[in-house]
């Protein structure tokens, strides 16, 4: 029994076991790691659509920017609730036609939604939106800066009872 070898893979089918394809596993038993993958998500997992944002600040605005390639302007849903911004939307899965195989399928797809919280001072009244090859770009202006008001005083004078 000490040549018994027991595989167990999570999702992935394991080739079978012989001695030519133990040459081609330099990394042993993680052969089915890719490395090109991040390490946090297992490489058997569903992939599932998340644009990723990137949000800049200059002096007048606030501009948030998404990668959603493929994703139409129907498809997507912009929401301010309160100090949060919801941004919602969904890339639909590529059909596979009759007659055709996919040998490779990496790209992902699905619903997605990120929620962010808008820092003080954000013009909610005026946010803007526009999706132009493949980018949503999300502009939100700040409100002019709030500026002390001075307030006169008025003096007056009583008269005086002799």
């Amino acid at each position: 029994m000490s040549n018994l070898i027991v595989r167990r893979s999570a999702g992935r089918q394991l080739p079978p076991l012989s001695r030519e394809a133990d040459l081609f596993k330099p990394f042993g038993d993680f052969w089915f790691l890719n490395p090109f993958e991040e390490l946090s998500v297992p490489a058997f997992a569903p992939k599932t659509f998340m644009p990723p944002f990137e949000i800049k600040e200059t002096k007048d605005t606030f501009i948030f920017k998404a990668d959603v390639p493929g994703v139409k302007e129907s498809d997507l849903e912009l929401q301010v609730i309160g100090n949060r911004l919801n941004v919602t939307g969904k890339r639909d899965e590529e059909k596979e036609e009759r007659g055709e195989t996919f040998h490779t399928y990496e790209r992902s797809f699905g619903n997605f939604a990120r929620s962010f919280t808008l820092p003080e001072g954000v013009d909610a009244e005026h946010i803007g939106a526009d999706l132009r090859a493949g980018v949503l770009t999300i502009t939100m202006p700040k409100m002019p800066e709030v500026k002390p008001k001075t307030i006169p005083i008025k003096a007056t004078t009583l008269p005086v009872k002799a």
